[in-house]
């Protein structure tokens, strides 16, 4: 695991690199990620809009705050993403606040595609869901784990999978929108345990 570890953060870039990676991949007509597809290059020009507006608007709460302060032990939060995922557009730029507030915690993005090994050890009930955030301490060992939705949207998608078997259009836009009325405070509170 240490290794998997290890290979994965030697290939993590900064949250710049990746907003910067999205960009000129966009430019180029594509998203990250080997499967191509007009779907896919489509979620990730709405993504990269979303992640815009967000890296402007994002504002961390006191608490959050405050608690950030009291880390004094270097970590490195590692994440697995992809340009078209929704999930991670809305919660990589609260991420990235939270991470930009302590010098003692290093944020380092890898694609999940390119990661397997990693994405395959920190699965989500079976599944490869991003983002997914593993906390690391210097000698690589996991503090937690965070992903892929704050708590309740988490339980949004459980109860809607659970009444009508699976996610559909209109289900991905509530959640969107619940998104932009919680306007990331659940998921600071989610990632409060992880600021040891």
């Amino acid at each position: 695991m240490k290794k998997v570890i290890a290979n994965s953060l030697a290939k993590g870039i900064s949250y710049h690199e990746y907003r910067d990676l999205v960009k000129n991949l966009l430019e180029k007509g594509k998203s990250t990620g080997e499967n191509q597809s007009e779907e896919l290059l489509n979620y990730s020009v709405l993504n990269d809009k979303r992640m815009k507006r967000l890296d402007k608007t994002i504002k961390l709460t006191d608490e959050v705050l405050a608690k950030i302060k009291t880390v004094k032990a270097p970590q490195t939060w590692l994440v697995l993403s992809e340009s078209w995922c929704g999930d991670a557009a809305q919660n990589l730029p609260v991420i990235h606040k939270m991470a930009s507030e302590n010098e003692q915690i290093q944020l380092k993005i890898v694609l999940r595609d390119e990661n397997l090994a990693l994405m395959d050890a920190f699965l989500t009930n079976g599944g490869r869901s991003i983002p997914k955030l593993i906390a690391l301490d210097t000698n690589n060992e996991v503090l937690g784990t965070w992903g892929p939705r704050p708590e309740i949207a988490t339980k949004m998608v459980a109860d809607y999978k659970k009444e009508h078997g699976a996610l559909d259009a209109e289900f991905k836009e509530s959640l969107q929108v619940w998104y932009n009325k919680n306007k990331g405070v659940n998921l600071q509170e989610n990632l409060m345990s992880l600021l040891k």
